[in-house]
C-alpha cells in the first residue's frame, strides 16, 4: 500500500512538473540598428514580461550576421533578425518555410558603398570588393551598378567574402584601393577615417532592403499553439520597446542609450544610425508598408535577384518555384512552393490593443 502510495505522489509530481514546464524558444540578433533593440528587450527584462505572459521562456542571443542564418536554417534557433532578401534566400534554399512576423524597418541610407582614393563605380572593375556575400550587401551591390549602367564591370570586380565583424578592420589594413559594401555602424566608423567615400547608399532604393523578426513556419505552427504565443510575446516586446524609442527626453535618451551598449555604441552614435533607419515605430505604420501597393514590386526584384545568382538553391530551375504569400493573401509564384510568409497578424493584434 505503501508503494503504490509512493508511486502515485512520483506520477502526480512529474506530471505537474511537465505541465508547469514552459515552452522554450531562442530568437537570435546581430549588431544592426534596428535589430540591437533585442539586447536591450532581453537585459531591461521587457522579453521576460512578455514572455512570462503568453507561458513561454524566451532566450535572446547574439550573433555574427551570416552565422545567425546559419543557426536558424539548421533549426538551432527559432526566431531570428535578417533583412527580407536573406529571409527568402537561405532558409529556401535548405528548404526551410519561414514567416515574417515584424517589419521593423527599413534601410534608409544604412547600408552603403564605400572607396577609398577616390575611385568611381567604373573603378570597382577588377579591384577588390569586400561585403558578407549571399547577403544585401552583394544586392545594395547588384542594385548600384545596374543602376548606372555597369552590369558589365560587375562582373569583372573581385568580391572578398568577409564577415561583418572583420569587414571594417579588413578595409582599413588594406593598402591597395579597393571598395566594400556594408552596414552601419561600419559605415559611419568608415566615413570617418580619410579619404573614404559613400558611392551609393540604400536611400537610393527606398524600401528594399527591409529589417524584419522572423519565425520558422513549423513553429509558428506548433499543434500546442506554443509557436504563437511566442510570436505574440515576441510582438509585445517589440513594441513595448519602440513606444520607449520614440518617446522624448531623458528617459528616451536612457533607453536609446542602453540599446548603443549592444553594439559598443555611443548615444551620439547610434542616434546617427537612426537617422538613415526608416524605423517603423508603431504597429500600424508597419501593417501600413507592408500592404502598400509597391510592397508586391520591391520583393518581387528582391527574388528575382536571388534567382539570378543562385541563392534559391542549385536545383531551382524557376523564381516561381520559391513562392512568395503575401499579406493579402495572394502568392507570387507556385502557391504550393511558399517559403517566405508575410503574416500580418501579430502587428495587427499590437495595433488593435490586443496582445
Amino acid at each position: 500500500m505503501r508503494r503504490l502510495i509512493v508511486s502515485l505522489v512520483l506520477t502526480s509530481f512529474f506530471s505537474f512538473s511537465a505541465l508547469a514546464e514552459k515552452p522554450t524558444f531562442t530568437v537570435g540578433w546581430s549588431i544592426y540598428a534596428g535589430w540591437t533593440p533585442y539586447y536591450y528587450m532581453a537585459k531591461s527584462g521587457l522579453m521576460r514580461k512578455w514572455a512570462d505572459k503568453y507561458g513561454v521562456t524566451i532566450k535572446v542571443q547574439r550573433f555574427d550576421y551570416a552565422p545567425s542564418l546559419d543557426a536558424f536554417v539548421a533549426k538551432n534557433i527559432d526566431a531570428c533578425t535578417m533583412t527580407n532578401m536573406e529571409a527568402l534566400d537561405m532558409p529556401s534554399a535548405s528548404g526551410v518555410p519561414t514567416t515574417s512576423i515584424i517589419v521593423g524597418d527599413y534601410s534608409n541610407g544604412n547600408d552603403a558603398l564605400l572607396v577609398r582614393n577616390g575611385l568611381t563605380l567604373k573603378d570597382l572593375a577588377g579591384k577588390k570588393t569586400l561585403l558578407v556575400q549571399k547577403t544585401v550587401s552583394e544586392y545594395l551591390l547588384d542594385r548600384a551598378m545596374t543602376i548606372n549602367g555597369l552590369r558589365d564591370e560587375l562582373k569583372k570586380m573581385q568580391l572578398v567574402n568577409t564577415s561583418d565583424s572583420d569587414i571594417a578592420t579588413a578595409f582599413l589594413s588594406e593598402k591597395t584601393p579597393l571598395g566594400v559594401v556594408t552596414w552601419k555602424p561600419m559605415v559611419s566608423q568608415l566615413l570617418k577615417q580619410k579619404g573614404v567615400s559613400s558611392l551609393f547608399n540604400s536611400s537610393q532604393i527606398p524600401g528594399e532592403i527591409m529589417d524584419l523578426t522572423v519565425v520558422r513556419t513549423d513553429v509558428l505552427e506548433r499543434p500546442d499553439g506554443s509557436g504563437q504565443r511566442f510570436a505574440k510575446a515576441l510582438a509585445g516586446a517589440w513594441y513595448e520597446m519602440m513606444a520607449e524609442m520614440s518617446a522624448s527626453g531623458p528617459a528616451a535618451d536612457k533607453t536609446l542609450a542602453s540599446i548603443a551598449e549592444g553594439s559598443q555604441d555611443t548615444l551620439a552614435s547610434y542616434r546617427e544610425q537612426l537617422s538613415t533607419t526608416k524605423m517603423f515605430f508603431t504597429p500600424k505604420s508597419a501593417v501600413d508598408f507592408s500592404t502598400a501597393p509597391d510592397f508586391k514590386t520591391k520583393m518581387a526584384l528582391v527574388r528575382d535577384f536571388c534567382f539570378q545568382h543562385g541563392l534559391l538553391g542549385s536545383n531551382t530551375k524557376s523564381a516561381d518555384e520559391v513562392a512568395i504569400r503575401y499579406p493579402d493573401g495572394t502568392v507570387l509564384g507556385k502557391p504550393d512552393r511558399v517559403r517566405l510568409r508575410f503574416d500580418l497578424t501579430y502587428m495587427q493584434l499590437a495595433a488593435q490593443g490586443k496582445l
